[in-house]
């Protein structure tokens, strides 16, 4: 592999609104793979949509440009436009063909202004409504059924529009009790347990439906099963490992992100999925209260992610460049075929124009006065992050 495409296994954030003289010339020498914008990188839609044309000038291979637009309180282009109701709203409409709507809105919103990749659906269960663990309103169900039903809606929806996927957050982030953004959260399930909710939502996504405790155990080839192909799966593109430790997996305290036995064992060889894998964030506290930026590196790309995220700490990307430099000739290969296959597939962007966004913003509107009604639907999610910091980046 050349040297100058280590910068491929790189998603980074971007400072500010503007592309700076200085932002420029360090992401004109890493060449990271992909960039993912916040509210800090949005003032207007005409730009939003320079930004990213600038961002792809600069890149001598097609970027990954992502952005969270959930829904509700994670939707960053509410700065600019309407806020589409979140999973949670929509859930208890309970009405399929408004959360298609909404997957279609949000698919060709994100093609107008030059994204390819959408970081969602989330495809936690709610096992608390308001519990404080980052996922409050984010989530599309109850029960394997609801979460599957829904959220399988709104991804079909989004990428018929040319929009790819990521579903999050890998196995199963519902249990947590503490918001990853601040600490490293445990959760203590059993495997019989995240196998009956987490991963029997996440199997429907990932390419088989084998769960070992549903069928019968090959002592040759124990993971075996294909998906049947009247099984009614999903297809999504990539998936986010969360910042969450599993004592089912690693006995030591080690984030999931970290961790080969979910990354690789897990996700890739037992449930066969075969898209691009990326982590969280890395900036957040359940990794920085616990590993210096060497270390994350080398047990991020070692437990088998294609994508490293470093959102807030950008000027670190050319340290995180150095060390991918040092780390084993093969693990950088499979990233970075990983990367390349996913990159085959994404959609240029759509012309823009204001006029086609304010069209589709008005849609917007009008979803969200259809699920929650128009007095409802006036009352704009509080943005002051008192809950947890996803709400304000």
């Amino acid at each position: 592999m050349k040297t100058n495409s280590l910068g491929q296994l790189i998603l980074t954030g971007v400072p500010g609104p503007q592309l700076d003289v200085e932002t420029g010339k360090l992401f004109r020498r890493v060449q990271p793979g992909g960039f993912i914008l916040f509210a800090r990188n949005i003032e207007s839609a005409a730009q939003l949509r320079k930004l990213i044309d600038d961002l792809r000038g600069l890149s001598k291979i097609e970027p990954i440009i992502t952005i969270d637009q959930e829904g509700g309180r994670v939707s960053r282009l509410r700065l600019i436009g309407n806020e589409p109701p979140n999973a949670q709203q929509l859930r208890d409409k309970n009405d399929v063909e408004l959360i298609r709507r909404h997957g279609d809105i949000t698919g060709r919103l994100l093609r107008v202004f030059g994204f390819n990749l959408d970081l969602c659906p989330v495809l936690d269960i709610s096992f608390d409504d308001n519990a404080d663990n980052s996922l409050r309103g984010r989530c599309y169900g109850k029960t394997v059924e609801q979460v599957v039903r829904n959220a399988g809606a709104f991804n079909d929806a989004m990428r018929e529009q040319g929009i790819a996927s990521c579903g999050k957050h890998f196995p199963g982030y519902s249990a947590a009790t503490v918001d990853a953004h601040h600490g490293l959260p445990k959760i203590d399930r059993t495997r019989e347990e995240l196998e009956r909710e987490e991963l029997a939502v996440f199997r429907q996504f990932t390419g088989r439906d084998d769960s070992p405790l549903t069928r019968p155990r090959s002592p040759r080839r124990p993971w075996a099963a294909s998906r049947p192909a009247d099984s009614g799966l999903h297809v999504i593109d990539s998936m986010m490992i969360c910042h969450g430790w599993y004592p089912r997996f690693e006995s030591k305290k080690k984030p999931a992100t970290l961790s080969r036995r979910v990354v690789t064992q897990l996700l890739r060889e037992e449930m066969g999925f075969e898209g691009l894998i990326m982590t969280d964030d890395l900036d957040m506290g359940a990794i920085l209260n616990e590993y210096g930026l060497e270390e994350t590196i080398r047990l991020a790309i070692a437990a088998g992610n294609d994508l490293v995220m470093i959102c807030h700490r950008i000027p670190e990307i050319e340290n995180v460049h150095r060390i991918l430099g040092k780390l084993l000739r093969d693990q950088i290969d499979r990233a970075q075929e990983s990367v390349a296959r996913f990159k085959k597939k994404l959609a240029p962007p759509h012309e823009f124009s204001e006029a086609a966004f304010r069209k589709i913003d008005h849609e917007i509107w009008d979803l969200r006065v259809a699920v929650l009604g128009e007095e409802r639907a006036a009352i704009r999610t509080p943005e002051d992050g008192k809950r947890s910091p996803v709400e304000t980046y």
